[in-house]
This record gives C-alpha cells, sequence and structure tokens, in this order.
C-alpha cells in the first residue's frame, strides 16, 4: 500500500476482517435502572419488609392504613428524590459517542481525498492530518511532519514532535510507547504540520478505545452503603428480637391478668384476640425500630447539598459521589490542569551578564523589542495585528508575555526558516527603517554555542565570554531543576545565506524560563486536604525531575522518606511491595494510563476509600474505577463520563469543597441517626418493660404510629440543612469498614434512651409525679402529660445531637430551618392535645401542667449536658 491510501474493495475487505473505527458504547442506565438500584438500599428493603407486613394487616382489618401510607410515601419519596437528582445530572454528560459521531475526516480513498465519518475509517486507511484535527485512529505517519498535544492520553503538556516511519517500521507487541516518534493516537491533536498517517488500531482496539471499554467495570459499594448495610443488619436483629419479645410479654401480662393460666390459654377467642393485639403490637415496634426517614434524609441532606455545591463550581452526577468524598483516604491526582495552570508560560528573562527580569514589561527598551520582534516574526502562527492566532502552546506563551505591546516601527519578514528537530530553533530575517537582520529562537544548548555578543540593558552589543557563557549555563540548570523550560532569542546582524544559521557570531538577546505554573490555590487546598487526613499522590507523564519540582512547590513532597515512583520502577514491583511503600508514596513520573488503574485497585485491596481526578482520556478508566472521580470541567467527555463529580472551575480548592460536603452530609446523617435511634430505643424500651411493671399502654400504637412518621420525616429535613463547619476538614477520614454508629454515638442512643425510659416509669408509676397533674379515674390527664413530655425530650435531644460541644446554639443561623421544624413538632404536639381525643388518649392540659411538661422535657438538655461534661473531661485526661 503507498501513501494515497486503499482503494474501494481493499477497503470493503478491511471493514470485514477487522471491523469499523466505531466505538462501543459504555452501558447507560434508565431512569428506572437507576430507581431498581435504589430499592435495593438496605434500610429501604427492610421499609418494604414492614410495608407487606402492615398490608397484611390492614387486609385483615387489624393493622393502620395511615401508618401503612406513612411507610409507603417514605419509600416512594427517598428513592425517587435520589434517583431524580443523579438521573437529570447525569443526563448532562451522555454526549461521548455524540460528538464523536460528528466528527469528519479526509482520507485518501482511490488515490482521491474523500471526507468520511469517523467511524467508517478502516485499517490501512491513509488519513489526511492539518493543524487542528484530532488524530482519529492509532497508527503510523507516512509523510509530512506534525506535532501532537497528546496531553489527554498521557497528561504531558509537551508537544510530541512525529516523524516519518521507515518503510520496515513495526507496530509492535501491543506495548504503549506514546513518545515514539513513529506513532500517533488516537485523541491527541495536530498542533503544527501536516501529514499523512495510515491506520493501524480502529476502534475499539485503539488506545482510546480500550480506556473507553474499561468504563464498563462494576462499581463497588459506596463506604456509607456499606455502613448502611451493616446497620440495617442491626436494626433489624434489634427490631425482630424486640417485636417478638414484647409481643411475648403481652401474652404473658395477660395470662397473669387472668389469674389461671390453664384457663386462660384454653379460652380460645379471647386467646385468639390478646394474640392479634400482640403480634399487632410486635410489627409495630418493629416498624418503630426501623427509622423510615434515614433514605428520605440522605436524599435531602445530599440534594441540597448539591445545590450548595454548584455554587462553589462543584457538579455532582452522582449523589454517592458526595458522601464518598467526605471519606476518602487517599486521592490520586494528575498534574496538568488541576495542580498546575494547564498553560505555559514565561517566568523570567535572564540576559547575557546575568540580569533577571520577572516580566515583560520591565525588560530595557531594545530588549523589548527584539523580544517582540522574535514572538510575531520568527513564528510559524499566524499573526494579525501583531497578535498571535493559534500556535502551539510555547508560541501562546510567548503571545501572552508580550501581550498587548506593539512597536511603531513596521518591519518586514522577507524569510522564515521554521524550526526543526535537527537544528533546534526557527529563524526570520526581516527588515524596515533602513536596517536588516535576522531574528532566531530555538534551544538555549545550540544557540549560545553560536553566540559571541549579547545586548545589554543599555542596548549595547558586547563580548559574551566563555565564563559568561558558563554562568548562564550553571543559572540555567538550576531553573531546570525547578522544571522551567527555556528559550533563546539572539539576533545576526548580516544575511544570511541557506536555511542554517552561522557557527558564530549571533548576539544574545535575552533566555526565557517558561513554565507550567502551579496553581496559587492549590497549594493552599493541597495543605488542608492533608491536614484532612487525605494522602495525595500527583500522576504524571511529565519526566521525574519536572514531576519532584512540581510537587515540591505544591507542597506534596516535604519529607525525606516520601517516595517518587517513575512508571518502569512501578511495573518492577510486586502487588505486595507496591502496597508495603504505598502510605510513602507522593508521586508516580513518566504514567501509563495502566498505571493509574492499578494504583487504585491496590489501594481498595487495602480497604482505602480512593479518589481520582484526571481530564483526559488516560484518566478515564482509573475515574470509574476510584470510589469517586473527579473529573475536570475543561477535560475531555470520556473523562466527565466516567467521573462522579464535575470540577467545573479545574481548582484543586474546589476538590477541597467537595470533600468538605461529604464530611458534612456524613456528619448530618450521623447526627439524625443518633436523633432518631433515641427515640427508637427508648420506645421499644417502653414498650418492653411495661407489662412486666403494671403498665397497660405506656404508648398507644396511635401515638407510637405519630412519633414515628412525623417525627422521622421533619427530622430529616431538619437535619437536613447542617452547614458544611471548616472543622470537618480537621476529622480523620472514617474507616470504610467501620460501623456508622461509633461507640461514642452509641453512649449517646443509650443514655438519652435511657433518660427517656426512666423518665416514662416515673410518670406511670410515681405518684409524686401523677399528683403533679389533675386527678382523673384513667389518668388521662397524666397520660397526656407522658405522651408530651415524651415529644417534648425528643425536640431537646436534637438540639443536644446537632453540636458535639455545649454550646446548642452554636451555627444555628446557618440552618434556621432546624428551629422552624423543631417549632413545627411542638406546635403540633399542643394542638394534638386540645384534637387527639380518644383517637391519641389526649386531652388538654392547664398551665401548671404544661410547666411540669416543660420542665421533664427540658431535663434531656441537663442530662445531656453533663454526659458531654463528663466525656470531655475523661477525653482530656
Amino acid at each position: 500500500m503507498n501513501k494515497l491510501g486503499l482503494t474501494t474493495e481493499e477497503a470493503g475487505k478491511a471493514l470485514s476482517e477487522h471491523g469499523n473505527n466505531a466505538l462501543t458504547q459504555p452501558p447507560r442506565e434508565t431512569f428506572w435502572d437507576k430507581l431498581w438500584e435504589n430499592f435495593k438500599d438496605p434500610i429501604i428493603r427492610i421499609l418494604i419488609l414492614a410495608l407487606l407486613v402492615n398490608v397484611v394487616f390492614v387486609y385483615m382489618g387489624h393493622g393502620d392504613w395511615i401508618e401503612t401510607m406513612g411507610i409507603f410515601l417514605a419509600i416512594i419519596l427517598a428513592t425517587f428524590v435520589s434517583t431524580y437528582s443523579e438521573y437529570s445530572n447525569e443526563n448532562a454528560f451522555q454526549k461521548l459517542q455524540e460528538e464523536a459521531s460528528r466528527i469528519r475526516c479526509k482520507v485518501w480513498r482511490d488515490g482521491e481525498p474523500v471526507e468520511l465519518h469517523i467511524d467508517d475509517i478502516v485499517v490501512g486507511d491513509a488519513v489526511i492530518l492539518e493543524a487542528g484535527d484530532k488524530v482519529p485512529v492509532d497508527g503510523i505517519l507516512l509523510d509530512g511532519d506534525v506535532k501532537l498535544d497528546q496531553a489527554a492520553l498521557n497528561g504531558e503538556s509537551k508537544e510530541a514532535h512525529k516523524l516519518i516511519a521507515p518503510p520496515a517500521f513495526e507496530w509492535g507487541d501491543g506495548t504503549i510507547d506514546f513518545l515514539d516518534e513513529h506513532k500517533l493516537f488516537r485523541g491527541s491533536v495536530v498542533v503544527e504540520g501536516q501529514g499523512i498517517m495510515q491506520a493501524v488500531k480502529i476502534g475499539d482496539n485503539s488506545i482510546y478505545g480500550q480506556l473507553t471499554q474499561e468504563l464498563k467495570d462494576d462499581e463497588r459499594d459506596s463506604p456509607l452503603k456499606l455502613k448502611l448495610k451493616g446497620l440495617a443488619h442491626q436494626i433489624s436483629q434489634f427490631g425482630y428480637a424486640g417485636g417478638v419479645l414484647i409481643a411475648l410479654a403481652v401474652m404473658l401480662h395477660k395470662a397473669w391478668l387472668y389469674g389461671d393460666f390453664g384457663a386462660y390459654f384454653a379460652n380460645t377467642p379471647l386467646l385468639l384476640s390478646d394474640l392479634v393485639q400482640a403480634v399487632i403490637l410486635g410489627i409495630i415496634i418493629i416498624v418503630m425500630a426501623v427509622p423510615e426517614g434515614l433514605p428520605l434524609m440522605i436524599a435531602i441532606v445530599s440534594s441540597l447539598n448539591m445545590k450548595k455545591m454548584l455554587r462553589d463550581n462543584v457538579l455532582v452526577r452522582k449523589l454517592v459521589g458526595i458522601e464518598t468524598a467526605g471519606s476518602l483516604n487517599l486521592l490520586f491526582t494528575d498534574k496538568t490542569g488541576t495542580i498546575t495552570k494547564g498553560k505555559l508560560e514565561v517566568v523570567r528573562f535572564i540576559t547575557g551578564d546575568r540580569q533577571e527580569y520577572p516580566a515583560f514589561d520591565v525588560l530595557p527598551a531594545k530588549l523589548k523589542a527584539f523580544t517582540y520582534q522574535n514572538v510575531v516574526l520568527n513564528t510559524s502562527a499566524a499573526v494579525s495585528d501583531g497578535a498571535m492566532v493559534g500556535g502551539n502552546m510555547t508560541e501562546r506563551a510567548l503571545s501572552n508575555y508580550v501581550g498587548s505591546y506593539r512597536m511603531e516601527e513596521v518591519l518586514h519578514r522577507d524569510k522564515f526558516i521554521p524550526f526543526n528537530s535537527a537544528n533546534k530553533y526557527s529563524w526570520a530575517a526581516v527588515s524596515g527603517n533602513g536596517e536588516r537582520y535576522c531574528l532566531a529562537k530555538g534551544a538555549p544548548e545550540k544557540l549560545i554555542l553560536q553566540t559571541s555578543h549579547y545586548w545589554d540593558a543599555e542596548g549595547n552589543r558586547r563580548p559574551l565570554t566563555p565564563e559568561m557563557k558558563k554562568t548562564l549555563d550553571d543559572r540555567m540548570l538550576e531553573l531546570a531543576a525547578d522544571a522551567i523550560r527555556m528559550l533563546a532569542l539572539c539576533t545576526y546582524e548580516s544575511d544570511i545565506e541557506g536555511d542554517a544559521l552561522p557557527a558564530d557570531g549571533l548576539t544574545l538577546v535575552g533566555v526565557l524560563g517558561i513554565r507550567d505554573e502551579v496553581r496559587p490555590e492549590a497549594v493552599e487546598a493541597i495543605a488542608e486536604v492533608q491536614d484532612a487526613g487525605v494522602q495525595i499522590v500527583m500522576i504524571t507523564g511529565d519526566r521525574r525531575e519536572t514531576a519532584v519540582a512540581i510537587a515540591r512547590d505544591a507542597g506534596l513532597l516535604q519529607r525525606p522518606n516520601e517516595l517518587v515512583w517513575t512508571s518502569a520502577e512501578l511495573a518492577e514491583m510486586s502487588d505486595e511491595q507496591v502496597k508495603l511503600e504505598l502510605h510513602k508514596l507522593r508521586v508516580v513520573a513518566r504514567a501509563l494510563p495502566m498505571d493509574k488503574s492499578r494504583l487504585v485497585r491496590l489501594a481498595q485491596e487495602m480497604n482505602l476509600v480512593v479518589g481520582m481526578t484526571g481530564d483526559g482520556v488516560n484518566d478515564s478508566p482509573a475515574l470509574k474505577k476510584a470510589d469517586v472521580g473527579f473529573a475536570m470541567g475543561s477535560g475531555t467527555e470520556v473523562a466527565k463520563e466516567a467521573g462522579d463529580i464535575v470540577i467545573l472551575d479545574d481548582n484543586f480548592l474546589s476538590i477541597k469543597q467537595a470533600i468538605l460536603y461529604g464530611r458534612t452530609i456524613y456528619n448530618s446523617i450521623c447526627k439524625f441517626i443518633v436523633f432518631q435511634l433515641t427515640i427508637n430505643f427508648s420506645a421499644v424500651a417502653i414498650n418492653f418493660i411495661a407489662p412486666f411493671i403494671g403498665i397497660e399502654k405506656p404508648l398507644t400504637i396511635t401515638q407510637i404510629l405519630w412519633i414515628n412518621l412525623v417525627m422521622d420525616t421533619l427530622a430529616a429535613l431538619a437535619f437536613g440543612g447542617e452547614p458544611a463547619l471548616e472543622k470537618y476538614l480537621r476529622e480523620k477520614p472514617k474507616d470504610r469498614s467501620a460501623p456508622i454508629v461509633s461507640k461514642k454515638m452509641l453512649s449517646t442512643i443509650t443514655m438519652g434512651g435511657v433518660y427517656m425510659t426512666f423518665i416514662a416509669i416515673l410518670f406511670y408509676k410515681s405518684s409524686y409525679v401523677d399528683h403533679l397533674f389533675r386527678n382523673a379515674p384513667d389518668h388521662i390527664y397524666t397520660y397526656t402529660g407522658f405522651f408530651c413530655t415524651y415529644i417534648f425530650m425528643a425536640v431537646a435531644n436534637g438540639f443536644n445531637v446537632r453540636v458535639s460541644g455545649l454550646n446548642l446554639l452554636e451555627h444555628i443561623d446557618k440552618n434556621k430551618g432546624f428551629l422552624n421544624v423543631m417549632a413545627l413538632i411542638v406546635a403540633i404536639q399542643v394542638l394534638l392535645t386540645y384534637v387527639g381525643g380518644r383517637i391519641l388518649r389526649t386531652t388538654p392540659l392547664n398551665l401548671h401542667e404544661w410547666s411540669v411538661v416543660i420542665l421533664f422535657g427540658l431535663s434531656m438538655i441537663v442530662v445531656d449536658l453533663l454526659r458531654k461534661g463528663i466525656c470531655q473531661m475523661l477525653e482530656k485526661k
């Protein structure tokens, strides 16, 4: 085959043998798929079971349809809120294949250039490439000379120069080498030159295709989902055991009251009636033990924080990504565009006599003029009115360096020799205002050898001695250690014959130091994320020296024992060796896409919660595989497709915010769990103890329904609005497999539950408390007082669990909805004493009785403050 490509017949044969260039689309989840997945939530499953039991009892005439409808609504709201939020956000990112299908390419067919769909390219096609084109396949260069931006594939900002492959060149055994000067890879962009490439690997067989197919990997459970599974199992055991024991206790109590166990069990009608009532109470207790507001609360708190995060330039595709971000132990991040600005900048100007200038504006007049001329006249990019249009990254950096500066004198470019890899420089002959000279720009190691003089600050041409060249070379070596690339600017005062500069006689204008600068805000954010206990590892395609310099400036490398690996070193290490040293790793240089996926896999095998940032196609498999993937807003659609969260401003500071919001959500969920389980624990305990101490119905079924249903739902709204506090970043990351209910939470739940149970016993068994209320044959005032006290204690406990300290109103101005919800619960409870009647076993209370209720309710705060004070004293000791 020659460079003019295939015939139609050859293309047809290649199509039948190797297929076309279309990529297999990653599987898409429909709305119903997502909804079904959310129904698999462990807490939702328990609720569904409780719903089915309630439906059976309603059908038999013994259940309560209000409770049944409440559970049904809790399930529907919780699943639909989270499903809709995920689905509506994710739809915005389903553009990868649509974008690809719009791309058209020029290829040679039957000796003529024709335009084809990118999907219609076949193996062997000769594809025509021009500046600005995306490379559509993996292949080799047949003709021409091109420079490619491969950052989307290997994360390296430096352009890759590609040369014509020799006739006997073979693709090889599949080893990926983006630096191979003859191989071109799909997804890279032609920034300079033109050429013809032969398609070798197409579609899913290309590196780009292999990376997109890795997006199909199954996702593992998020840390919160894993913890909730454990909680659901514990709640199930507690609820089922409590329900059975309470049913048995009720039956034994009934038999004891009957006076004759044998006669009682022989009285079938009475026995069946009491058994049904006992079973119903047992079922109610089981339902009571399940915090059905928890799924709704998680959906609410995630959705509310998702809106807040959007204001901080963080767009959440999957709600699970927010809470997972809060549990991160290890964050793998790319360099270009995340830690660095993602664009080259001129950071200094060095003259032949070692004078250094930080900016173009402060250059002496003569040096400023020669620098400007070298930028706008000695370039292969288009220049309009002194401004550059297009150009590669270095050319654009130079254009930004000179900014809006313009010379009054008009010069004409008479000749231009572009940069080539052999000479490592470009030069242009210019004339105007009676002058004629040449401008040269290129690698200092080449041009400085050819200089004999330099321009000083006053515009005088002075000799450049060997000692001065040595001093200048030493300074450039120092700057190279800081990841600064050098570019020399020279002039030549005579005409040049041929295409090469003379071996001597050039005059040095200066050496430009060019660098992809570290974002100042990224340094601060990295420090804060590290202080939050998250290990950060920078993965880059840059060489080791450059990577180390950037990592040091960003604050990633601070201690002697911290490790820097290259891809080659990593490949030589076994999985066990990597795991052993992973905690000390800070930088991986010359990284390949497979290195990222391997590191994520090994970290997850160590039970770590792993995050990955990225913007290129090369990052997509690791973004998908990680527990939470942070895709950059300016990155490729493939990366966004793979990520859970999109950082719209490409700023590492926004990643810190995502971690903060994740921890806020986790803390809000924990607060709600403590609040809810305290109520559930006490309700189960009260109903379990009651039959043994002669209490018939400490809480009626309808009262339990009110406590369970309304308190669950309203409390979810109250705790869902908790603010993101910087102190959460100072907490250690939560262990992935640790239970969500910590020892501290368990002690709070137990203490609060026991105290509420104790108050219930006081109300029902203490004559002193009974005398604080008006006398009535059925003790209705005392019973109403306890019901209201129980609700008020629950409300007071809401303030207790909101904060870990003694100031219960801390940051309350940032969650005023909490006050509104708690006030609403109190108002409804007061109203129920007037309208509840026989249904809720309530009656209106007088002012004295309300004061007793309020005092007992507020005692919950006093008890918990004492608990907190004792705990703080023990922690200090």
